[in-house]
């Protein structure tokens, strides 16, 4: 149900309703505020639980097909310059992920991680053009059988603080593993050859590990 990287802080939210509620039960008098701290808590901890949360998904991996590494929306289909491994001309495909989301990142293609580095930086809000490459983020790149290196990059936003990357460069890794986390919030950037054929539309819903972004 909740992702290994949500477990510590779950216990300690738990810890802490329970204790903050007890406090509110015993000390308090007034009936009206006891219910208002105790719903608070409870709202609290139940938006922390979702936010850990990790459904179990029936994962169909496909060689041709670029997947979607997390759930959320598309917000950026377009043709860029990628600077930082490639340094040429990609299709870049950015998903949006809200608090709401899961937010796993799994790996869009299966293959050989050939590149893998992290990069401090700001917290500008996920949206922002130049989030890509000023905030905090981590590079992944997989040489795929079907589509050679593809790249995807997570990207913290102005709430995530927190980038959890698995990629290790020479594991050979499967499409849909996870790849990583990201906490409260953030992006993803997909870059591709230019000859992918995109098959998702801009404001899309999609979902990590069953969404295909692209083909061949």
């Amino acid at each position: 149900m909740f992702h290994k990287e949500g477990h510590k802080i779950i216990l300690v939210a738990f810890f802490l309703c329970v204790v903050l509620s007890l406090t509110a039960h015993f000390f308090t008098e007034n009936t009206t505020v006891k219910a208002v701290i105790i719903i608070t808590l409870l709202v609290l901890l139940a938006l922390i639980l979702q936010f850990f949360r990790n459904p179990k998904r029936k994962f169909t991996p496909d060689t041709a097909l670029v997947l979607s590494p997390v759930d959320g929306k598309v917000v950026v289909i377009e043709e860029v310059f990628e600077k930082e491994y490639f340094k040429d001309k990609r299709l870049q495909v950015s998903v949006f992920m809200s608090p709401i989301n899961v937010h796993v990142t799994r790996y869009p293609v299966g293959g050989k991680v050939i590149y893998s580095k992290y990069h401090p930086g700001k917290y500008l809000v996920a949206w922002h053009p130049k989030s890509s490459e000023e905030n905090e983020r981590t590079t992944v790149v997989v040489d795929s059988e079907e589509f050679g290196p593809v790249l995807h990059r997570q990207i913290a936003g102005a709430m995530a603080k927190r980038i959890v990357n698995y990629a290790q460069e020479g594991q050979e890794i499967r499409q849909t593993d996870d790849s990583g986390f990201i906490k409260f919030g953030s992006r993803v950037d997909v870059f591709l050859p230019l000859d992918t054929k995109i098959e998702v539309k801009l404001h899309a819903k999609v979902k990590g590990g069953l969404t295909v972004l692209a083909s061949k």
